[in-house]
């Protein structure tokens, strides 16, 4: 493991985080093999919810989940006859959902306040360490616990 970890974003719809979280793997961009392969092993992964459902209308916009990556592979799921997607392992932490709006102003990664939501359309981009923190401690507050699965 590298001695720096790095801090990423990645864009994901609550229902389809929830099947992340419990199966402890990520995927990004739809199951692309270009974002994952930028992450290594101790970097640090959040993940933000536009919406509740992916193709739903209800908005969420909210920090939904908090992970640190595994190890350093990448391997392939088969999740229906046409849909293969690429993931990487990832430890969650317990944390809870944070709603964006109060923290815009303090992220330095939003460089135009007033259309915050434009840097999010790029689905996975890396932040400082900065930026991390202060969502780390939005999310979770005191040590760091990892989800239990059950």
């Amino acid at each position: 493991m590298k001695a720096e970890p790095r801090y990423w974003i990645t864009v994901v719809s609550k229902d389809h985080l929830a099947r992340g979280v419990a199966g402890g793997f990520m995927q990004a961009n739809h199951g692309k093999e270009g974002p994952l392969k930028r992450l290594e092993e101790g970097d640090w992964v959040v993940f933000y919810s536009p919406r509740v459902s992916y193709g739903g209308k209800e908005p969420l916009q909210a920090f939904t989940a908090i992970g640190r990556v595994c190890d350093g592979n990448i391997y392939q799921h088969k999740m229906t006859e046409d849909f293969t997607p690429y993931r990487r392992n990832v430890e969650f932490y317990q944390a809870e959902e944070t709603p964006i709006a109060p923290l815009i102003n303090d992220l330095d990664f939003i460089e135009n306040k007033k259309a915050w939501g434009f840097k999010f359309r790029f689905g996975f981009f890396g932040i400082g360490g900065q930026d991390f923190e202060l969502i780390r401690s939005a999310m979770i507050k005191g040590k760091l616990t990892p989800t239990i699965k059950l």
